[in-house]
Parts: C-alpha cells; structure tokens; sequence
C-alpha cells in the first residue's frame, strides 16, 4: 500500500518543507488541489457535504497545481506528484498538455493528472468554458492528451476539438497516468476506462464497495487488465491494521494529511512534520508498498 499527503488548504510557505520531510519518509506521493477563483456568493451548492456549503474558508490558499508541482519536484528526486483534482473541462486542453507534460519532463515522469468534472457552474462560466456536456468534452480531451504526450505529429478529430496536424515538444518520455475523482457513476465509469480512481471521505466498507463496482465496469471493456490505483481518504482508518484490511480490499493507495490524527488540521508546521514522521513510523512502514 502506498500513502500519499493532501495538500489542500495549506500554507503556500508550508508546502516545501512538507514535501521533502515526506519524501525523507518514505511516502510515495504529494496531492495537489485546485480551484481558479473562490466566490463570495454560489448558486451552486457544493456536492460533498450535506448543507452544500463550501468545507473552506474566503481567502483560503489555492495554488496553481502545476506551477507547484513544476516547482516542488525541482526541489525533491523520488516523490511522486498528482492532482486531487485538477477541473479538466474547464480549461482548453493544449494548455492543459503543454504545462503537465513540462511537469513530467521537468520532474522527470513522477507526475500524475487527478481529473474531475467540477461541480462549480459559475466558475466554468467566468473561465469561459460550458459548464453543459463538461464529461463528453473532457473524455475527448483525455484523448488527445494521451495522442499529443505520446510524442511526433499529432492530428486530432474528436466529438469536442477538431486539430489539424501538429506536434508539442517536449513531451514525456513516459506515460502520464490519468486518475478521475467522483463519487458518480459516471466517474466511476470514467475512472475504468484510465488508471485509477481518487475518492472523497469514505469508509473502508465503501472503499472496497466502489472497488468491486469499478472492477465490474472494467471487466466489461476491452482492456481490463494491468495496474489501477484505488487511492481512498478513509474516514474509519487510522492504525496499520485498519489500512491493511483496506489494502485487502483492493485499496492501494491512501491519501491523507497525517497531522490531523495527532492533533487535528489547525497545527503548526514544525507539529505537521513531526506528524509527517511519526505517521511513517506508526503506520507507513509497517505496510508494505
């Protein structure tokens, strides 16, 4: 099993020492979030929790994923990085191309995309972007990021974009895998047909429920086989046997902040990296990746 940190909601300073002390650690990823802008006022409720208010704050931090993923792996050499999630059919998908696949040259293939649909209508609707039809725009995108990181002269004539032949250097010398985030159906489907799936807060009994629903989908298509990362937040597990019954389930990855066991979210730095290091030794590695 693999345990990877959330940043979200941290300190733009904080994310720096963060990232090496978990590097240092042994964990195998860092998770990026994202939103553009935060606005005051929303029509549209928010989807993961029950009122549909928002889980953070007004002028709560939101980095640009892929300038702090470019500049976190200039500073580390093993340690993953991945999107959690990164609202793909919001942006136009050469720009999405050209700055993940400079992540993957730069970092030298240790990048992930976490897509998700976005829930947000009113942002959709100042970044220009239709808000309607999101999901067939971005299955068509992934596509054309999977023709155009493969490298050469690329020609593209989808559902959504229709290219004439060119090409984008440079581009990785390794796949980019693809996870999707979502708690429907749909993403659930959308999420078989790629690398894996990134969940919201759930129980392990949901985990490993959702991993059966998305081994079925992926047993109907053509290409079933090989890896897929089932990477969960799991609201029920904090010991090494509760992440092992997990793993056992079909879980393979955890995405967690690891000082919110030991003294809750609202901690310092220097109590977020002895969390960081003590959650390795407790937790991390008595499982084995």
């Amino acid at each position: 099993m693999r345990f990877s940190i959330g940043t979200a909601f941290l300190p733009p300073d904080q994310l720096a020492p963060i990232t090496k002390a978990a590097e240092e650690a042994g964990y195998h990823a860092m998770a990026v979030a994202d939103h553009v802008i935060n606005l005051e006022t929303l029509t549209t409720p928010y989807p993961y929790t029950d009122d549909g208010s928002r889980r953070w704050e007004p002028f709560t931090p939101w980095v640009d994923p892929w300038v702090t993923i470019g500049a976190l792996a200039m500073i580390t050499a093993r340690i993953r990085f991945f999107t959690n999630i990164f609202v793909l059919p919001m942006r136009n998908p050469l720009m999405v191309a050209k700055a993940v696949g400079t992540a993957a040259v730069l970092s030298g293939n240790r990048v992930a995309l976490g897509v998700g649909m976005g829930w947000c209508e009113e942002e959709f609707d100042l970044a220009e972007q239709p808000f309607r039809r999101r999901g067939k725009r971005a299955d068509d995108m992934l596509r054309l990021l999977d023709e155009l990181w493969a490298g050469g002269w690329v020609e593209h004539h989808g559902e959504a974009y229709d290219i004439p032949r060119f090409e984008m250097s440079p581009t990785p010398t390794e796949r980019v895998p693809v996870y999707v985030g979502g708690m429907s159906d749909a993403a659930l489907r959308r999420a078989a047909r790629h690398d894996g799936w990134i969940s919201d807060y759930v129980t392990t009994d949901e985990a490993i429920d959702f991993r059966a629903t998305i081994d079925g989908y992926r047993a109907e298509q053509e290409h079933p086989d090989g890896h897929f990362s089932m990477i969960c937040s799991l609201s029920d597990a904090w010991k090494a046997d509760h992440f092992a019954r997990a793993e056992e389930g079909g879980v393979t990855d955890i995405l967690t902040m690891p000082w919110a066991y030991y003294g809750g979210f609202d901690v310092s730095l220097d109590e977020k990296l002895a969390a960081v290091d003590r959650f390795a030794t407790d937790v991390v590695a008595k499982l084995p990746d």
